[in-house]
């Protein structure tokens, strides 16, 4: 963003802000005085998940808790906390909000002997940080920075970073510099109790002020908090509700001539082990990709069956990814090969299977996960048949797969299938194709956890700098969690065990 853009709010723009925030008091003051410096805000939410691998860490290997109080929450399925009851101040001159928030998180697990409390967390967007008072061992330190966080005009979804406080107080090293979960920002709206007549009550975080790049605080008034996509951003992936014209001329069945999947497995785990304190590297071959900046994977080279009229499809992909961490004198403590993943679909439910090699132990055909599709109906667009976004959650042979880490029933990545049903039938660019690449992808500072879907829990990073909303990062408010054991605080760290168990047993 250029400096030009941040030029100071005109009186017509100020005069928006206030409506859009729905303060007519604020409206009448900037109206009679458009040079205000400081405009005071309230009734903001916070939501953030600290790191995905942490919270998946906390509730299973260290069995214990997340306990929220003073009006803080926690969304279910082990999802992400809201603090509430933001106040503060918006700089209509430097377009900067600076935040305070209600509610507290503590952290505790008696397994692995850690305990802490979150509370005062504060968003400052001119730092471009997220600080909360950290207490431990009866002994509070006020105004801990917890992560730096790119900030965005819309305040929501933006991509955080750990700081090194952040890392010494979650108890490793390897989590400073890490990326955290998404953080949103968002103001929040009471709805009425009976619904006017337009559909005004949908909970999408509401879209940046016309045109102009300078911030408002009235960004993301939204219902809820959680952090959620951009619904345009999305829509093209999914399949048309309505059939083309050249559907009629397709068979209703028959081979799979061509196609492409594409998965990340989960991205907590590709982080973990190129990020993490694997230390590792995923390397692609045999003509599967890896997106760039840690993403997804594409399997390629689509065969198998169809059938539109019994709703079903068989189809298996050619390429591998190895996942390899954990070295210690040329030996590694974690090994992972997926390869000839193949996915079965009826009406509207299937399996996704892979052979599996984890330190060299060979295992076939092994049922990594169950697949859920939003639509039963099969449908042949210009003789291609695409499933997009479809949900996998890992069964109780693919946690076994990833040293029972991943409890059965955890969602993984979602699944995108497109397959060609006739031959010279064009496949479209798919989301693991573009901008992809083989070969390895290692560890480093400038590796990211990949592509959010999932998610989870990623975000979409939007570059930014130090300074107002429209051309910065925003803090999210990092949780300093759990001094947990070594290596056991990282997501991922149950592989590395498990395999070395095997390795002793053996």
């Amino acid at each position: 963003m250029s400096a030009t853009s941040r030029r100071p709010l005109t009186l017509a723009a100020a005069v928006a802000t206030a409506v859009a925030l729905g303060a007519t008091a604020l409206a009448a003051t900037v109206a009679s005085n458009a040079s205000a410096a400081e405009v005071p805000l309230s009734g903001y939410e916070l939501t953030w998940g600290i790191k995905e691998s942490y919270r998946t860490y906390v509730t299973g290997m260290a069995a214990g808790t997340f306990t929220p109080a003073d009006g803080a929450s926690q969304a279910a399925n082990n999802g992400a906390f809201t603090f509430t009851e933001g106040a503060g101040t918006y700089d209509d001159t430097a377009h900067t909000v600076d935040l305070g928030f209600k509610g507290s998180l503590k952290i505790a697990s008696t397994a692995h002997g850690f305990e802490l409390t979150l509370s005062d967390v504060k968003f400052d967007s001119k730092a471009a940080k997220i600080t909360a008072d950290v207490t431990k061992s009866g002994t509070t330190q006020d105004d801990v920075p917890l992560a730096d966080v790119t900030v965005t005009q819309s305040m929501t979804a933006m991509t955080t970073k750990l700081t090194a406080e952040a890392a010494t107080v979650l108890g490793s090293p390897s989590y400073s510099g890490a990326a955290g979960d998404p953080l949103t920002v968002a103001k929040k709206v009471t709805v009425p109790t009976t619904p006017a007549p337009s559909d005004s009550t949908s909970t999408s975080p509401s879209p940046s002020l016309s045109s102009s790049t300078s911030p408002s605080p009235s960004v993301s008034d939204s219902t809820s908090a959680s952090p959620s996509p951009s619904q345009g951003a999305s829509e093209s992936a999914s399949p048309s509700a309505s059939p083309s014209d050249t559907e009629t001329e397709t068979p209703v069945s028959g081979d799979i001539t061509d196609g492409t999947l594409d998965w990340g497995v989960k991205q907590s785990f590709r982080t973990y082990v190129v990020d993490g304190v694997a230390k590792g590297a995923i390397t692609t071959s045999g003509g599967a990709t890896q997106a760039s900046g840690n993403g997804v994977f594409t399997f390629v080279d689509g065969t198998g069956e169809y059938d539109t009229d019994a709703e079903t499809l068989t189809a298996g992909f050619a390429g591998a990814v190895n996942f390899k961490g954990h070295e210690e004198n040329g030996t590694y403590g974690l090994d992972l090969t997926l390869s000839d993943l193949k996915a079965t679909i009826d009406n509207g439910a299937g399996e996704l299977t892979a052979d599996v090699v984890s330190l060299g132990e060979k295992s076939e055909d092994v049922v990594l996960a169950d697949l859920t599709t939003d639509a039963t109906d099969l449908t042949a667009v210009n003789d291609v048949i695409t499933l997009s976004d479809v949900t996998a959650k890992i069964t109780a042979a693919g946690a076994k797969a990833f040293g029972d880490f991943y409890p059965a029933g955890t969602e993984l990545d979602p699944v995108d299938l497109t397959v060609a049903v006739a031959e010279g039938a064009e496949l479209p660019g798919g989301d693991g194709g573009s901008d992809s690449t083989g070969g390895s992808s290692s560890g480093s500072s400038g590796t990211t956890g990949g592509a959010g879907t999932t998610g989870s829990t990623t975000g979409g990073t939007t570059g930014g700098t130090t300074g107002g909303l429209a051309a910065t990062g925003a803090g999210v408010p990092v949780g300093a969690l759990g001094t947990a054991a070594g290596v056991a605080v990282v997501a991922g760290a149950g592989v590395v065990l498990a395999v070395r168990r095997r390795r002793t047993e053996a």
